[in-house]
């Protein structure tokens, strides 16, 4: 059964086109991952489809009487509501019906005939929706998700207002899986959820009845939810769609790529050709004389000479013409992070330490005594919930921040290359390739070709002032510089966000590639999987060493959970 159909959506604010012509349908029982990188549309489009904000063209059809419900990244508008409250508005719907219930059994004790008979039809079919949405079991519904969302413990009576990020969003996203709408809209859902929340939530939306649009950038997440993935492609702002979980899109998305270059290749070797055969042709465009005397009939066949080979010369020039006009762009480089010292000169030499590293902001200890030693091929994850501390060590590691107590040593021979979680560090006024070239080697041109040929970028985008780009656009800056810097550590702040999917499958294989130590912080399963290496809990100030890999830490964080 169709729920809803986005057709042909567009959306401009002033110059810049979000979405051009975007169309997805939406089927009950279907639950679809609309990706793409940061600033394509996607919370855009679920704004239109809400009715929040109005489509510059398009049409969405929503069938009739479903229920919508759109959980947006940031909750506002509840902070004097109590959780008691929100379960309360939540579940309207089935306190509805459960009184229309009552009142038709009261009415059945007064009716006869075909009036009863009427009367005891609708209670059937209200008291089948009754129990669809779980009326039986509202209380332990509730309970069941707020638990299992890890809010469950808040009091009822606690206002939204007294409530952390965290906590107001976890809230509102187990307000609006009790309304059980027919039609789920949820913007980043994983946002502030730890593992054991995660985990629960994938279970309960891959057994949801009703319809599901996910915008998220966690692919584990997307694995075990999502039946289709609909992409908004960041050049073109359109949507194509790709049955399956996104181990099957990934797949799709890699065979997409083989024929590109195969396509590619192809024509470059018909562009070759082309070229050849016009200046080849034309180069033998001479007429051997015969033995006919007959002037008349010797120039009739020099001009018909001359004629055979300039329509030769001009079929080949305007096939060539044509492919130029719109010709297969080249495929962009696979990433690479290419240092630009040998690795194995710090062979023997740490070329980090941290000692005794203490910071506080205020009265509240973030970290406390840490020391570590980072080896020449180290790579080290660290994990743990959002304000653990993980951002603070990278700043203070990378000399962005300095600690209360303690010290770092950067051996002389390391080049350090930090990509930090915020990406505020560019100058708004300068134009994009301005902000990539700051401190760079090698002249404009070389950079141009680079950037080029990262695919990161198209010579357009040279020109954008850094003010106007979206956060995705900035982090995809960001990694451009520190593959030109080519340096030889990497410190990385959640590398996985802002980023489309296939920027983030290119730099993890760019990264295990990379022959120099790496610290990377991060909370997303996908990467930690991929990342390998040990990994390092900050916790209470501290550094837990997990020893047996993702795998042992993600058992040690559900049990604990």
């Amino acid at each position: 059964m169709m729920a809803l159909i986005a057709k042909d959506i567009s959306k401009t604010y002033g110059l810049h086109n979000v979405l051009n012509g975007v169309s997805l349908v939406l089927n009950m029982g279907e639950r679809i991952g609309l990706v793409g990188a940061n600033g394509v549309g996607k919370s855009t489009l679920l704004k239109i489809i809400t009715g929040e904000l109005e489509a510059d063209g398009g049409s969405i059809l929503l069938s009739p009487d479903m229920h919508l419900g759109y959980l947006a990244q940031v909750l506002t508008g509840v902070d004097d509501q109590t959780i008691a409250d929100m379960i309360g508005l939540a579940m309207q719907k089935i306190r509805r019906l459960e009184t229309r219930m009552r009142e038709l059994e009261a009415q059945m004790t007064q009716q006869t005939g075909e009036t009863l008979d009427a009367v005891m039809q609708e209670y059937g079919e209200v008291g089948e929706l009754f129990e669809r949405y779980g009326g039986y079991e509202m209380d332990y519904q509730a309970d069941t998700v707020l638990n299992g969302l890890g809010v469950g413990h808040l009091p009822r009576d606690r206002k939204m207002g007294t409530l952390s990020g965290g906590e107001k969003t976890r809230v509102g996203l187990a307000m609006l899986l009790l309304g059980t709408p027919d039609i789920l809209l949820l913007d980043e859902p994983t946002n502030h959820l730890d593992f054991a929340s995660l985990n629960w939530l994938e279970g309960y939306l891959s057994a949801y009845r009703g319809a599901v649009l996910i915008v998220s950038h966690d692919r584990a997440f997307l694995n075990g939810t999502v039946n289709a993935i609909v992409e908004i492609d960041e050049h073109t702002r359109t949507a194509k769609r790709y049955a399956g979980n996104y181990d099957v899109y990934q797949a799709a998305k890699q065979t997409e790529r083989r024929k590109w270059e195969q396509d590619y290749e192809r024509q470059q070797e018909e562009i070759k050709a082309l070229t050849l055969e016009a200046k080849e042709t034309a180069r033998r465009n001479t007429f051997r004389p015969t033995s006919d005397n007959d002037k008349f009939v010797k120039n009739i066949k020099i001009a018909t000479h001359a004629n055979t080979i300039s329509k030769k010369v001009r079929a080949a020039e305007e096939k060539l013409s044509r492919i130029m006009a719109n010709p297969i762009p080249q495929p962009p480089m696979p990433m690479r992070f290419d240092p630009r010292f040998d690795p194995n000169s710090l062979r023997g030499h740490l070329p980090m330490v941290a000692s005794n590293i203490s910071k506080a902001f205020g009265s509240r200890q973030i970290l406390e005594s840490i020391s570590f030693t980072v080896s020449p091929k180290a790579r080290i994850l660290l994990a743990g919930p959002n304000g653990a501390g993980k951002s603070t060590l990278l700043k203070i590691l990378a000399g962005d921040e300095k600690a209360d107590d303690g010290e770092v040593y950067i051996n002389p021979a390391v080049r350090l290359g930090y990509l930090d979680q915020e990406s505020m560090n560019f100058d708004p006024g300068k134009t994009l390739f301005e902000a990539y070239k700051e401190g760079m080697e090698g002249s404009n041109q070389q950079m141009k070709t680079a950037l080029i040929k990262s695919g990161m970028f198209r010579y357009e985008d040279f020109e954008k002032p850094v003010s106007g780009l979206s956060s995705g656009q900035r982090r995809k800056l960001q990694i451009a510089r520190l593959i030109g810097a080519r340096c030889n550590l990497l410190l990385l702040d959640e590398p996985t966000n802002f980023v489309s999917f296939d920027v983030l499958e290119a730099m993890e294989v760019a990264l295990r590639d990379f022959p120099g130590p790496v610290i990377a912080a991060s909370h997303d399963r996908r990467f930690m999987q991929v990342f390998g290496g040990e990994i390092w809990a900050v916790e209470n100030g501290r550094l837990i060493q997990h020893l047996d890999g993702y795998e042992g830490y993600m058992a040690s964080m559900m049990a604990y959970a």
